[in-house]
C-alpha cells in the first residue's frame, strides 16, 4: 500500500539514518522514552547536559534544574506568544544563558548543544509522536536533539496529484490540526518545520506564511527540479543533515520586528535564510578566512533577499573568533538603499551596528579603528583625498571586509577608487541582481575573482528564484501612447518663430535640438492627459480590485508634478504622491529670488503647485524620516496612499510587497530597466489575498524590443516578463480541459440538480483530483488575467466550474496548493456577475479533422458562422459608407434570426456567405481595402487566412488552396462572359469539392461558384 507513511516518511527516515557523515538514529514513536504530554526527552537531555556542562556533570541535580526553567519557559508560551517564547529558548540553546553552578555560586554558561564538535550531540529521528496540549496531535516525524524536539515534518500521500507539500504545512498554520495555535508547547524549542507530499518539499520558521516557506536546493542546480521522491529526498538530505542543522541554528536564525502597517504596532518574526543566502554567506566567511581570493561577486536576481545575505555575513564574520574582532563595512549608492538595510539590520538587533551619518564620521570610524558592523552609502567617501605617498591609505587592517549592495554604477568611479585606496588590504564582495559588463564599467572585473568560473562566487538566476517561488513572475501590458505630429505644422510655425526672432544659423539648431527631445514630446499635455485617466481607469478595474497598490514612472520630475495633478482629480489627494529630488533652497530667499523648481512648476510650467506640496516634496527629499513614514503608509494595505509617482528615486532599493503594478512612461534600459520591474516581483500575502506576479503597464513600447532594453546580458534575462498575451492563448484550451470532465451535463440545469449531475462525473478522488489539478490551473491563469475585457465569453462557464469545485472542495484543509479558497477576486466576480445573462457562444475549441469534417454538428456550424460574423463585423465597423451600414445591419439580422430560432445554423452560414460576396463586391466598387494584393495571394485565400478560428485544422487550409491553385490555373481574362469559361470554372471546383467530400451540397457549390465568380 502505498500511503504517506510507506513512501513519504519511511523514505526520508531511511535517508537520514544513512547519511555519510554523522547520521540520526532511528526511534519509533510509540518507543519514545517520555509521556505523551512531555516536550523533551528527558533521559536523552539531562545526559547531554552532563556531558556538555562539567559542572552539571558533577552533580546531576543540576540537570534537573536547568529542565525545569526550560519547562518553565515554555510555560510563559500562553502569555508571551509563540514567537517570543521561541526567541527565550533560542537564547538557552545559543549558550547565552548563565546559572550559579561554579565554585561558591560563580555563574557559569549553560550548554544544551556543542556546535564545535557536532558528533558530542545526540540525533535522533522519531515518527508518530503523540502529543497532547490543548488537542491532541500525532506528529508524523520529529527530530531531536539531545532530547530536544529541534524539527517537526509532516508528510502526506504522494499519490494523489491534487495534493501538495502546501497541505502539510497547512497542518501546521490551520485548519482543524493548527499545530501552531492548538499544540503551541511543543514549538516552543523548535527551529524549524518541514512538509513533503513525496514529490516536492518545503521549510517554513513557526508562524510564517505560506509565502515564507520555501525549497532546499543547490545554486548550481541551474535546470528545472524533477518533482519526485529523488529530490525530496536530496533536499531533507541537503538541509536536515547534522551539520547543516546545527549551521542554521547556530548562524542563521533571526528573529526581527518588523511593521505590518503604519498604525498597527510592531510585529516579531522568525526568519530563516533560503539556501542561495545560507550558501552565499558561507562562502563569503570561508573566503575572508582563507585570505585568498580577496573579493567576490554574488549575482542574485532582485528580490530574493541581498539584503538578509549580508546580514547574516555579517553576523558571522563579527561572531567568529578567528577573524579577530573584525569591522564589517556594508556600502550603498543611494540614500532608500542606506534606509532599507538599516531597517533590515536594526529590526534584527543586531550587535555592534553603527549608521555613519557623515563623511567626517565615515574617516573617524576608519581612521579611529571602529570594530562593529558600519553601514554606509559610498557617498560618504567623498570627502576622502587619495595620498598615492601614502600606501597604508585611512587603515589597512586585513580584517575589513567590506560588503557592497548593488554592486555596480558608483563603485567603478571615483568614489569607488577613494574607498580603494582608504581600505587597501580589505576584502571587498559586491552584491547585484543587475551586474554590468561595458567596456567602461564591469561588474565583474571590479568584483569577480580570476579564480571563480564565470568571474562570480555565486549564483542565483531569475529562473531559478521563480522556480523556487522565492519572487514573482513578471507580466507585461503593452498599452502605447502613440505621438501624431503634424510635422508640416510644426515646420510652418518653428520658421515664423525664427523670422520673427531673426534667429542666425546656429541658434536655430540649438533651438531645433531642444525642441525635438523626447521629453518635449511626452510631456504634451494631451499625451499626459490621456495617460493620466488611463492610469486611473486600469488602476481601478485592475490593482485596487486586487486590493494592492502601483507606482507611475514617468519621465523627468517635471512629468512627476504633471502627473500628480492630472491623477488628483479623479483620485483624491491623498491616493496619491510624488517622490523625487527637489531643490533643496527655499521657495524664496532672503532677496526675493525663486527656487528655480518652484519658479519652473508654478510659472514656467503653468501648474497651480501649491506652496503646501512644494514644502511636503521638499521634506520627503531631505529628511529620511518624512520618508520612511511615506513608505510605511505605502506599505499598509487599509492606509489611503495608493499610487506613488516617481522618475529615479525609488526605483532601487525600494522593497514593498504590495507593490502590484508599474506604470511605465519613460524609456529605461539595461540594469535600471531590470530594478524597476522587480519592484513588482516581491511576493505578497494578506488577508487571504496573494499576489501572484508583478504587472508592468507599458507606455513606450519599452518591452517590444526587451532584448534591445536589457541588452547588457540578453539570454540571462530573456523571459523575466510574460506578456498578457501568452496567458490569453492559454486560458481557451485549459477551460476546455475543465470542461471535459463533465461530458453531456446540462450547464443550464442550477441548485441540486445541476450540482448532482456535475459530480456524478467525479465518482471517485482520481477523478476529482484530476478536475481539481486542471481547475487550479485554470483558477491561476484566470487571476492573473483578471479584470480584462478578452473573459467576458468565458465568465459563465467560469462561474459554473467555480460552482462545483466548490461543491467537491474538502473541508478544513487551507494552503492546500489545489484546494485552495478561491480568493477575493474570483468570489466578487461571481457576485458581481450572477446577473449576466449565459451565453454558450464559443464554449468549446472547434475541432475538425479528416473524420468530423463532413460531418459538422449543429454547434459546430453554429461556431464557424459565428466566427465569419465576428470577423466581418470587424471589417465592416471602419466603415461609413452606407453600403457596408446596410451589410452590418444585414449580419445584425441574420444574428437575431438565428438566436430567435427563426434560421438555422446551417443557412446562417450560407446567408454570411452571401454578405461576404457582396462585401467583396463593395470594397472593389468603392476601391477601399482592394480585395487581391501584388503578394501572390489569391483573394480566397487571403479571406480565408482573415476569417479562419485558430483552431481551424489543416485540411480546411487545403481545401481553400487547392481552389485557389485550380482556379488561378484554369481562368482567363474575361472567363465569366465566355462560353467556356464558366463551365471550367465550374468543373474544377466541383472536382475540387468532389475531392474533400462536398459535391453533394448544391447550394453550397453555388454560393462557393458566386463567391470566386466576385473575387475573379
Amino acid at each position: 500500500m502505498f500511503n504517506e507513511q510507506s513512501v513519504t516518511e519511511k523514505g526520508i527516515i531511511d535517508k537520514l539514518t544513512h547519511l555519510d557523515s554523522i547520521n540520526w538514529h532511528y526511534c519509533s514513536g510509540e518507543n519514545l522514552p517520555k509521556q505523551s504530554q512531555d516536550i523533551f526527552v528527558d533521559t536523552w537531555l539531562k545526559d547531554a547536559l552532563c556531558s556538555l556542562n562539567p559542572a552539571i556533570q558533577s552533580n546531576s541535580d543540576y540537570a534537573d534544574e536547568v529542565i525545569h526553567k526550560l519547562r518553565g519557559l515554555i510555560m510563559e508560551s500562553h502569555h508571551t506568544g509563540l514567537v517570543k517564547a521561541n526567541e527565550n529558548f533560542h537564547e538557552w540553546l545559543m549558550a547565552e544563558k548563565t546559572l550559579p553552578f561554579g565554585k561558591n555560586g560563580e555563574h557559569i554558561t549553560i550548554n544544551l548543544i556543542d556546535y564545535e564538535h557536532i558528533e558530542n550531540n545526540h540525533f535522533v529521528i522519531t515518527n508518530q509522536v503523540h502529543f497532547i496540549a490543548a488537542k491532541e496531535a500525532y506528529f508524523d516525524l520529529v527530530l531531536y536533539v539531545n532530547g530536544i524536539p529541534l524539527v517537526v515534518g509532516e508528510v502526506k500521500t504522494a499519490t494523489r496529484p491534487a495534493i501538495s507539500w502546501q497541505d502539510g504545512a497547512a497542518d501546521f498554520m490551520g485548519g482543524l490540526k493548527h499545530y501552531w495555535k492548538y499544540v503551541e508547547p511543543f514549538f516552543v524549542p523548535n527551529l524549524l518545520c518541514f512538509a513533503s507530499e513525496g514529490k516536492t518539499f518545503a521549510y517554513g520558521a513557526i508562524n510564517s506564511r505560506i509565502k515564507d516557506w520555501g525549497p532546499w536546493h543547490k545554486t548550481t542546480q541551474r535546470d528545472e527540479i524533477l518533482l519526485g521522491l529523488s529530490s525530496v529526498l536530496d533536499s531533507v538530505e541537503g538541509l536536515l543533515n547534522p551539520s547543516t542543522l546545527l549551521q542554521l541554528l547556530k548562524s542563521f536564525a533571526l528573529f526581527s520586528t518588523i511593521k505590518t502597517g503604519k498604525d498597527t504596532p510592531p510585529k516579531r518574526i522568525k526568519i530563516l535564510p533560503r539556501y542561495p543566502q545560507f550558501e552565499a554567506a558561507k562562502q563569503i566567511v570561508e573566503r575572508v578566512k582563507s585570505g585568498y581570493p580577496r573579493k567576490g561577486l554574488i549575482w542574485h536576481f532582485q528580490g530574493s533577499g541581498k539584503s538578509l545575505l549580508m546580514l547574516y555575513a555579517a553576523r558571522m564574520l563579527r561572531a567568529d573568533n578567528a577573524l579577530k574582532n573584525p569591522t564589517v563595512l556594508i556600502v550603498v549608492d543611494r540614500r532608500d538603499l542606506d534606509g532599507q538595510i538599516n531597517e533590515t539590520f536594526g529590526g534584527a538587533d543586531v550587535k555592534n551596528l553603527i549608521k555613519v551619518k557623515s563623511c567626517k564620521r565615515l574617516s573617524e570610524h576608519i581612521e579611529k579603528d571602529s570594530r562593529g558592523i558600519l553601514i554606509t552609502t559610498i557617498f560618504k567617501f567623498q570627502d576622502v583625498e587619495i595620498d598615492d605617498n601614502n600606501p597604508k591609505g585611512l587603515n589597512d587592517r586585513d580584517n575589513i571586509i567590506v560588503l557592497v549592495d548593488e554592486a555596480h554604477r558608483t563603485q567603478e568611479g571615483s568614489l569607488g577608487d577613494k574607498m580603494r585606496w582608504a581600505l587597501p588590504n580589505a576584502h571587498f564582495y559586491g552584491l547585484t541582481g543587475t551586474p554590468i559588463s561595458g567596456l567602461e564599467r564591469n561588474t565583474f572585473k571590479l568584483f569577480g575573482a580570476e579564480v571563480d568560473e564565470g568571474r562570480y562566487m555565486n549564483r542565483y538566476s531569475y529562473k531559478q528564484s521563480i522556480r523556487d517561488k522565492a519572487t514573482n513572475p513578471v507580466k507585461f501590458e503593452p498599452r502605447l501612447a502613440e505621438l501624431r505630429v503634424n510635422r508640416e505644422a510644426i515646420d510652418e510655425a518653428f520658421a515664423e518663430l525664427v523670422e520673427q526672432n531673426q534667429l542666425d544659423e546656429d541658434e536655430k539648431m540649438v533651438l531645433s535640438r531642444r525642441a525635438g527631445k523626447l521629453a518635449i514630446m511626452l510631456k504634451a499635455p494631451k499625451r499626459m492627459n490621456a495617460i493620466s485617466e488611463d492610469i486611473v481607469t486600469h488602476f481601478n478595474h485592475h490593482v485596487q480590485t486586487k486590493h494592492m497598490k502601483g507606482m507611475v514612472v514617468v519621465y523627468d520630475r517635471d512629468a512627476c508634478v504633471q502627473m500628480y495633478y492630472l491623477l488628483i482629480k479623479h483620485l483624491g489627494k491623498a491616493a496619491v504622491e510624488v517622490v523625487m529630488n527637489v531643490d533643496r533652497a527655499p521657495r524664496k530667499d532672503k532677496d526675493g529670488k525663486q527656487n528655480k523648481d518652484w519658479l519652473r512648476w508654478k510659472e514656467e510650467l503653468n501648474l497651480s503647485i501649491t506652496e503646501e506640496d512644494f514644502d511636503r516634496w521638499q521634506q520627503l527629499d531631505s529628511d529620511e524620516q518624512s520618508l520612511k513614514s511615506l513608505i510605511e503608509s505605502y506599505k499598509d494595505p487599509v492606509h489611503p496612499l495608493q499610487l506613488i509617482i516617481v522618475t529615479s528615486k525609488l526605483l532601487t532599493g525600494f522593497d514593498a510587497p504590495i507593490c502590484y503594478c508599474m506604470y511605465l512612461d519613460k524609456p529605461l534600459r539595461d540594469h535600471t530597466l531590470l530594478q524597476a520591474m522587480c519592484r513588482t516581483n516581491r511576493l505578497y500575502e494578506a488577508d487571504g489575498v496573494q499576489k501572484q506576479m508583478g504587472l508592468i503597464v507599458d507606455y513606450l513600447g519599452v518591452f517590444e524590443n526587451l532584448r534591445t532594453a536589457l541588452a547588457y546580458n540578453p539570454e540571462e534575462i530573456e523571459g523575466v516578463v510574460e506578456g498578457i498575451e501568452v496567458f490569453k492563448t492559454l486560458l481557451p484550451d485549459q477551460l476546455k480541459k475543465c470542461l471535459d470532465f463533465f461530458p453531456d451535463v446540462d450547464r443550464t440545469l442550477i441548485g441540486f440538480e445541476g450540482i448532482m449531475a456535475a459530480q456524478e462525473c467525479l465518482p471517485d478522488n482520481s477523478k476529482r483530483d484530476a478536475f481539481a489539478a486542471a481547475f487550479g490551473v485554470l483558477n491561476k491563469l484566470w487571476t492573473a488575467i483578471n479584470p480584462d475585457q478578452f473573459l467576458s465569453p468565458y465568465q459563465n462557464d467560469y462561474k459554473w466550474l467555480v460552482q462545483i469545485y466548490e461543491s467537491v472542495r474538502p473541508i478544513g484543509q487551507t494552503g492546500s496548493l489545489v484546494w485552495a479558497a478561491l480568493g477575493p477576486e474570483t468570489i466578487n466576480m461571481i457576485h458581481e456577475h450572477t446577473d449576466i445573462k449565459r451565453i454558450r457562444d464559443d464554449i468549446d475549441s472547434l475541432i475538425m479533422d479528416e473524420h468530423a469534417f463532413f460531418t459538422l454538428t449543429e454547434k459546430e456550424q453554429e461556431q464557424r458562422a459565428r466566427q465569419l460574423e465576428i470577423d466581418l463585423m470587424g471589417r465592416l465597423r471602419g466603415h461609413g459608407n452606407p453600403k457596408f451600414v446596410a451589410l452590418g445591419e444585414r449580419l445584425e439580422k441574420l444574428r437575431q434570426d438565428y438566436e430567435a430560432g427563426v434560421i438555422k445554423a446551417i443557412e446562417w452560414l450560407k446567408g454570411l456567405l452571401d454578405t461576404a460576396k457582396d462585401t467583396v463586391q463593395a470594397e472593389r466598387e468603392t476601391g477601399d481595402s482592394p480585395v487581391t494584393q501584388q503578394d501572390n495571394k489569391q483573394a480566397l485565400t487571403k479571406l480565408f487566412m482573415e476569417t479562419r478560428p485558430n483552431s481551424t485544422p489543416k485540411l480546411i487550409g487545403d481545401v481553400v488552396e487547392q481552389i485557389d491553385k485550380i482556379v488561378k490555373t484554369t481562368r482567363f481574362k474575361g472567363w465569366q462572359n465566355s462560353n467556356s469559361g464558366p463551365r471550367e470554372i465550374q468543373k474544377a471546383l466541383l472536382l475540387t469539392l468532389n475531392q474533400f467530400g462536398l459535391g453533394k451540397d448544391k447550394e453550397l457549390f453555388e454560393k462557393a461558384y458566386a463567391y470566386i465568380e466576385e473575387h475573379y
